[in-house]
């Protein structure tokens, strides 16, 4: 059964925005962190950018200044503003969710919540 329902990736030229949303199920009760992760063709997974229930904000140095992590609380759904996009933006996103705040800044696991990930593809 799907949990997390993921949207928004897609081709976009560089220097160009894409904002992803991903709404969790009701199913999923007391969902605290939510994040992103990414991860490109022989590359680790990697976690872009993460929000606690309370709103504070962690980034990956590779985005700061670039992306926005937002959420509402009252949908579920957790957003990804991506401005001035580069090629190397390119990559597998995921939408995780957990029951604990601390995944917000120390990363999402195996116990937490992921999503079936959404292209991304910025092309120079």
């Amino acid at each position: 059964q799907v949990q997390l329902v993921e949207s928004g990736g897609g081709l976009v030229q560089a220097g160009g925005s894409l904002r992803l949303s991903c709404e969790a199920s009701r199913i999923i009760d007391n969902i605290r962190a939510m994040g992103w992760y990414r991860q490109a063709p022989g590359k680790q997974r990697e976690l872009v950018a993460g929000i606690t229930s309370g709103g504070n904000t962690n980034y990956a140095d590779s985005v700061k200044g670039r992306f926005t992590i937002s959420r509402d609380n009252a949908k579920n759904t957790v957003y990804l503003q991506m401005n001035s996009l580069k090629p190397e933006d390119t990559a597998v996103y995921y939408c995780t969710a957990s029951h604990r705040e601390l995944p917000a800044l120390r990363g999402f696991d195996q116990t937490d919540y992921w999503g079936q990930g959404t292209q991304v593809t910025v092309s120079s």
